[in-house]
This record gives structure tokens, C-alpha cells and sequence, in this order.
């Protein structure tokens, strides 16, 4: 498929695992082996900084918030064998410059920093909210012994997680992953606004300013280290990482014609071939290309008056989805909702069905999708005018071939009434047939 759009690439590259969504509703657009267990690398700091986020949701704490560099973690900043940036003990760090440092170059000391940060600086306690943050959102196979993607044991003692095995990786799936990236997505959009950008400046104005580069490769304007260009339009995020036990990873967003999807790519090549890191940019792309080729988000339902399951029914809003080009799902009424069943499956029960309420209503009346306005009479409302017809009928007859006149006056004056009355009756049937009000 990925040659098919256009894509050199090697077998041997090919991806482990893999997963794309659509980003409102978590409809599976794509999947190849989407729970096999993987460790997913510095993707990890993806969960950590979405536990931060939600932290600051609650007001424990803000992108000003200034935290200082302990010895340890200047120590930590220059293991080498992880990815780092350099951290100066005794220096105030802005919450919002840690958070760019984990992303973009993805720092494991401004990682840890945080961690600690939303912990009380118990590393162990924050590996806890990590696993039960996972469970919460509906990640079932995964569970995570560190919070930066390095195994504990990499830092050298200056980092250890209390319960945790120091020697063991992360564990997940691509689809619990895009479960993580539904989550970001939907609940803490503006993390796009950092991990949209090919490179940024950190610390700047200040002795300890640099220029990052994110690894992202697939962001427009980002050039890989190889010199070529993997830019994609509409990219603008998440988190890639890698690992001598994960190969390589890739979770991305990217919103283009009005649809936004998130893909999760695990496994690509292998941690000792460089090529790989680039190659996941390349089958990433073309997954991508595939769900803008074949899906479009549409208005499957639009506001108005429908007929669903027998049911008549009025919806106040538009109901909009992604959907297969090719294929409609149908629709089903609930005590309080019209439910969309669609035709691709989701990638979580934790995920909303895609609904929209209605409210009952007794006209008569059939909806045509393509055209809401449209209405065309239901066997019901066929039946209500054949009778008004024949009402019409008998009323007229009666008035015409009833006498004017009869000697009983009194008898006279009822049969001139009833006539006014017939008259009167057919009159307001015929202007309901004619203007449809009844």
C-alpha cells in the first residue's frame, strides 16, 4: 500500500503494528496487528505529559510555574545514552519550557522534572498514576515502570521508581496508544500548539536559550537529518520515540479537509539501522494518504424531521461523522438518542457512541437525506387525504341533493343551518388539502 502511494520503502521497514482513528468519534480507519504488545519508547512521555495537563486542569499548577533544577537532575540531563537537553542545577525552570523540552527533543531530565513536579518528587507515585490514568481512559494492555521510555536502569541510579522494576521497559499496543491520542486530542488540544512546530527555541532571552529540533520528520518545514524532506500537510503533532527493544515509533495527528485522524505506527525496522527512523515518516504518510483517499467527514444526519425505526422524530442539530466513501451505516433510537451504527469499528468501549438527542413529534411527514426539505407523503398521510376526500364527497352531495325548501319551517331553517355547516366544513378541508396543513 505505501509503494501503491507513491513510497520507496523496503519490506524489511515494514511496521510491526499499526493503527489509525478518526479523532472525534475513535472509528478504526485502519489496523494491522493493533494489539500485539510493543514498548513504545520516548512515546511514553506522551502519558506524562498528559497526566501534566490534566494536573493543570485542576489547578495544581501552571505553564508559569517555575521549578528548580536539583544536582540531580543536572546529573540526569547529562546521561548522553538517553535523549536529554543540558539542565543547570539551581535553575528556575517555567513549567511551559519543560513541557517544550520533553516534547520537541524529548528530554528525559525535563521529563523527570515534571513528574516529580505533580508527585511530591515520588517517582514511584507517579509510575501509579501513569497505570491507573491508562486504565481510566481505556488502555487495557498497558502498563508502564517508567515515566520517559528509558528503562530505569539507564539513569544510573539517579532515578528509581519505588515498586517498579528498574530493568523492565513500557508496555502497550498501538491501539491503546491512540486511545492516549484521542484522549490528548480531544481533551488537551492546545498540546498541538507546541508539538506542531519543526523546531523551536527554548529558555530564549536567557544564558540557557537553544535551538531544538523535533523529531517529528512528517511536520511541513521540518528537514530530517538525512537532508530529505517528509513533510505531510495538516500534520501538527504528537510524539515519536525509539528504543534498542522498541525499534521505532511513531504517533501523529493530522487534520486535512476538515477530518482529523490519529495514527499510531510501532516497530519500524530496527533500533541499529538509521533508515528506519526515516522510513516511519514514509508508511506514517501513506496511512495518511489512504484515509484521505478513502474516508471524508460528512453530515450523516442532518437537523430535521425523520422517520427511525417506525419512529417519527425531529433532531435540532446536525449529526456529523467521519464515513467510509463508500459505505452508509444506519440508524437506531435509543430512549433519548439517534444513534449512528456505523460501519467501521470503534477503537474503544470508553468512547461515546455518535449520537445526537431528539425529541418526538406526531406529524406526518418522511425525511429524504440528501434534500431534509423535501417531504413526500407517508402511507398515513395518503390515507388522511383519500378521507377528506370522500368527506368532501358525501358534504357536497347532501348540500346539493338535499331540498331548499320543505314545509316545516322549523325543519327548514335546521336543514338550511346544516347545509351552512356542510358548506362551511368543506371549504376548511379543501384549504387543508390545498396548503398541506393537516
Amino acid at each position: 500500500m505505501t509503494k501503491e502511494y507513491g513510497y520507496t520503502v523496503d519490506r524489511k521497514y515494514k511496521p510491526k503494528s499499526s493503527i489509525m482513528i478518526d479523532a472525534q468519534n475513535g472509528q478504526v480507519l485502519w489496523q494491522d496487528n493493533p494489539d500485539e504488545i510493543r514498548d513504545q519508547g520516548s512515546m511514553a512521555k506522551a502519558m506524562t505529559m498528559f497526566i501534566v495537563y490534566e494536573a493543570m486542569s485542576e489547578g495544581k499548577f501552571n505553564m508559569d510555574t517555575l521549578v528548580t533544577a536539583s544536582p540531580t537532575d543536572q546529573q540526569i540531563s547529562q546521561i548522553f545514552e538517553v535523549s536529554n537537553t543540558p539542565l543547570v542545577a539551581g535553575v528556575q525552570y517555567p513549567v511551559s519550557e519543560l513541557i517544550k523540552m520533553s516534547f520537541i527533543p524529548s528530554s528525559s531530565a525535563s521529563t523527570i522534572m515534571l513528574a516529580n513536579l505533580v508527585s511530591n518528587n515520588d517517582a514511584g507515585k507517579f509510575i501509579d498514576i501513569m497505570n491507573e490514568k491508562a486504565k481510566e481512559i481505556g488502555m487495557t494492555n498497558t502498563h508502564f515502570n517508567n515515566c520517559s521510555g528509558a528503562q530505569a536502569i539507564a539513569f544510573k541510579g539517579l532515578y528509581t521508581p519505588q515498586g517498579y522494576d528498574a530493568q523492565a521497559g513500557n508496555q502497550t499496543t498501538a491501539r491503546d496508544y491512540s486511545i492516549l491520542g484521542y484522549n490528548i486530542v480531544n481533551k488537551h488540544p492546545e498540546i498541538l500548539e507546541i508539538t506542531k512546530n519543526a523546531s523551536l527555541t527554548i529558555m530564549k532571552g536567557t544564558p540557557y536559550e537553544e535551538k531544538v529540533q523535533n523529531y517529528n520528520y512528517s511536520l511541513p518545514g521540518n528537514i530530517a537529518p538525512n537532508g530529505k524532506s517528509y513533510a505531510y500537510e495538516g500534520v501538527d503533532g504528537i510524539k515519536t520515540g525509539s528504543s534498542p527493544i522498541a525499534d521505532y515509533n511513531y504517533m501523529a495527528t493530522c487534520k486535512k479537509n476538515d477530518m482529523r485522524v490519529i495514527e499510531v505506527i510501532m516497530g519500524v525496522g530496527n533500533w541499529d539501522d538509521e533508515d528506519s527512523e526515516f522510513n516511519r515518516h514514509l508508511y506514517g504518510n501513506a496511512l495518511l494518504d489512504y484515509a484521505y483517499s478513502n474516508f471524508s467527514k460528512e453530515v450523516i444526519l442532518p437537523a430535521g424531521k425523520h422517520t427511525i425505526d417506525s419512529k417519527k422524530v425531529k433532531t435540532d442539530g446536525d449529526l456529523v461523522a467521519v464515513k467510509p466513501k463508500d459505505r452508509d451505516g444506519t440508524f437506531t433510537i435509543s430512549d433519548k438518542d439517534v444513534v449512528y451504527n456505523s460501519p467501521l469499528p470503534f477503537v474503544s468501549k470508553t468512547i461515546p457512541q455518535i449520537e445526537v438527542a431528539y425529541e418526538k413529534t406526531s406529524l406526518s411527514y418522511s425525511s429524504n437525506k440528501a434534500n431534509n426539505d423535501k417531504k413526500t407523503p407517508t402511507n398515513n398521510s395518503f390515507r388522511s387525504f383519500i378521507k377528506k376526500i370522500l368527506l368532501i364527497f358525501v358534504l357536497l352531495l347532501f348540500c346539493l341533493l338535499t331540498p331548499n325548501r320543505i314545509r316545516n319551517r322549523k325543519k327548514n331553517k335546521f336543514i338550511i343551518s346544516l347545509k351552512l355547516l356542510s358548506l362551511l366544513v368543506v371549504t376548511c378541508l379543501t384549504l387543508s388539502i390545498v396548503l398541506n396543513i393537516i
